[in-house]
């Protein structure tokens, strides 16, 4: 089993942009002493539920700031973007970090974010897979030119055009969707694109996407056995479950769930008022608001406890299928660094070792 970071960036009241970067890059710069495999950020706009509207852009940083770690996007939501555009600036992160890149994609959900680009949700999946395709076909060395629903590349070259740079690693980064509805997952399965497993989403569901990834992949060919599934979970230990469960408590009671469940959040159509075409799985997920108890998240969703309880919980993920731990260790819970730097201190020496 592999660990990763995951960095949210959410921005706090009284903290500085600056302050929020300053604070993760520590963080991340002490994952890489410890052991951990990698880091992963996340990208939002518009909002200080998270503060980096470009993880590419941040990962440049980092790669001058770390030696090993692999340096992970989670995710970078293609329908907003120009793919030309990603292609070469994922290319460049992965030639200046020594080959260090993993690019992890999605189509996205915020409506927020997508009425503030101009976007329509309803288009998300079919802009995704277009944009995709775009970028693979560059990252193959190939001249390209492509005139699609969304997006036209070198339409007045017959010749198309190449991409420069072409990335370090043979064929490409490593490329995981993010997903766990039973429609996504079989859709990139079926092409043999791993998976990461959304952190919202309840043991029971990820399971359930493990299972219908590798069974899917197997059906068209993919070798299941020869990829590398991630799952994303919130995960706190604490020399005992009964601090890990006091501490539980402590933190949703001092944080707004609404501030991350909301209509902003939720993947609606402003036209119809409903949810967007494309998005029914989700339906009333975000607007749930605070809803989800500690009882909920203690059994079903996150990784928590002893060292003992957080072990066997990873072993559990591990025997679904999955291959790599995305750990948020509080992305929504303001810690000070130094507590902060103790949670990944203890979950490096109590916790990792049973996985090496």
């Amino acid at each position: 089993m592999k660990f990763s970071t995951f960095h949210l960036f959410h921005r706090f009241d009284g903290q500085s942009f600056k302050e929020v970067y300053d604070y993760h890059v520590e963080l991340i710069e002490l994952a890489e002493e410890l052991g951990f495999d990698g880091v992963r950020l996340a990208e939002h706009h518009f909002r200080d539920y998270g503060a980096v509207p470009s993880a590419l852009a941040f990962l440049g940083h980092l790669a001058a700031r770390t030696e090993r770690l692999r340096l992970g996007t989670g995710i970078v939501v293609l329908p907003l973007y120009d793919p030309v555009h990603v292609a070469e600036q994922a290319a460049l992160v992965d030639v200046v970090s020594g080959g260090r890149l993993d690019f992890g994609v999605g189509r996205g959900y915020q409506s927020f974010e997508f009425d503030g680009f101009g976007v329509d949700l309803a288009q998300a999946r079919a802009r995704f897979d277009e944009s995709l395709g775009v970028i693979r076909a560059l990252w193959s060395g190939e001249r390209v030119r492509h005139e699609g629903e969304f997006h036209r590349v070198a339409p007045g070259l017959d010749e198309g055009v190449p991409l420069v740079p072409l990335p370090l690693q043979d064929p490409h980064p490593p490329i995981h969707v993010a997903a766990v509805s039973p429609e996504t997952v079989e859709r990139y399965a079926a092409r043999g694109l791993p998976v990461l497993a959304d952190p919202a989403a309840p043991f029971r569901k990820v399971a359930r996407a493990a299972e219908t990834w590798r069974s899917t992949a197997a059906a068209h060919g993919h070798d299941p056995d020869a990829a590398e599934l991630v799952v994303g979970r919130s995960v706190y230990v604490a020399p005992t479950a009964e601090q890990a469960r006091e501490d539980l408590e402590r933190f949703e009671s001092s944080f707004d769930r609404s501030r991350i469940f909301n209509e902003r959040s939720a993947p609606v159509d402003r036209r119809t008022g409903e949810v967007a075409e494309g998005f029914e799985y989700w339906q009333n997920r975000y607007l749930k608001g605070g809803s989800v108890g500690s009882d909920f998240r203690w059994e079903q969703l996150e990784v928590i406890g002893d060292p003992e309880r957080v072990v066997g919980q990873i072993a559990m993920l591990r025997e679904m299928g999955f291959d790599h731990l995305l750990c948020d260790f509080g992305s929504t819970r303001p810690m000070p660094v130094e507590e902060m730097k103790k949670v990944l201190e203890f979950f490096a020496a109590e916790v990792m070792p049973a996985f090496r």
